[in-house]
């Protein structure tokens, strides 16, 4: 399925799938393909991303990974993304549960509106999570790559208190080859927002508008011509009043590891 802007919910996964990739290649995490399945394990834990048929041999090997390298205590979560016409017989036999529906989301770049706002700030570094979440400032360090194909913004209140963040990114590189328009001309791949959220305190009061305009813009400015994202019920109503139209949905399945 598409949207009146082209975009496809093949185009979503491929950017969710290429987001997870890129961030576990330069945060030390890895990427591999086994038996027709690619597999992540970054920031994002160890993650099943999109397959047209899945091993249960590669399952298997996945999850005995995630017992001795990644969760060497026994805990944790693996996690399967899946488009809603895939065969998960495999997972439910290793013991995956399903779990939450993705909603894909797209929307034309200069669709989304884009107002001023002093209280959202384009950042490559920061110390908000130093005391509730110390490791989340290393994942910046992916705003600091060249060629720029991530960028994070941060929402902070007149009063200097941090409200919230949001996401994106644009790689002109793929993995898969770039598609082409009727005329040949080389089509950019979409851009996708990722980790969105307003703290409960800081809700309804435009940080999450501005947030999302803010890292749109960063991601247009570089050639972006399309974002996509996948929503949860409590955000697709935002994203909506931002020109984003949902154009299908996914699933996803879990496993949680327990001790061995």
């Amino acid at each position: 399925m598409s949207a009146p802007d082209g975009a496809t919910v093949a185009d979503c996964e491929r950017v969710q799938a290429d987001w997870f990739a890129f961030r576990a290649r330069e945060l030390g995490g890895a990427v591999w393909e086994d038996d027709g399945t690619r597999w992540t394990d970054g920031p994002d834990g160890m993650n099943l991303m999109f397959p047209r048929r899945i091993s249960r041999g590669a399952v298997d090997r996945a999850l005995e990974r995630a017992y001795d390298q990644a969760y060497q205590r026994g805990h944790g979560i693996v996690g399967a993304w899946l488009s809603l016409d895939v065969d998960a017989t495999v997972l439910a036999a290793a013991g995956f549960t399903r779990g939450w529906s993705p909603w894909w989301m797209t929307a034309a770049l200069p669709d989304v509106p884009q107002p001023a706002d002093s209280r959202i700030r384009l950042e490559t570094d920061s110390l908000d999570y130093e005391e509730q979440d110390p490791g989340y400032r290393a994942q910046l360090a992916v705003t600091r790559l060249e060629p720029v194909r991530a960028w994070y913004a941060a929402a902070r209140t007149d009063d200097g208190h941090f409200a919230g963040r949001a996401w994106s990114f644009f790689d002109r590189v793929q993995l898969d080859p770039v598609q082409l328009d009727p005329a040949g001309d080389a089509t950019p791949p979409p851009a996708g927002v990722f980790d969105m959220d307003v703290w409960p305190p800081y809700r309804r009061q435009g940080f999450g508008r501005a947030l999302l305009a803010a890292v749109c813009a960063a991601a247009g400015a570089a050639g972006a011509r399309h974002a996509v994202l996948n929503a949860t019920p409590e955000g697709k109503a935002l994203y909506r009043t931002c020109g984003f139209t949902q154009i299908g949905e996914g699933i996803t399945w879990w496993h949680h590891l327990g001790r061995r």
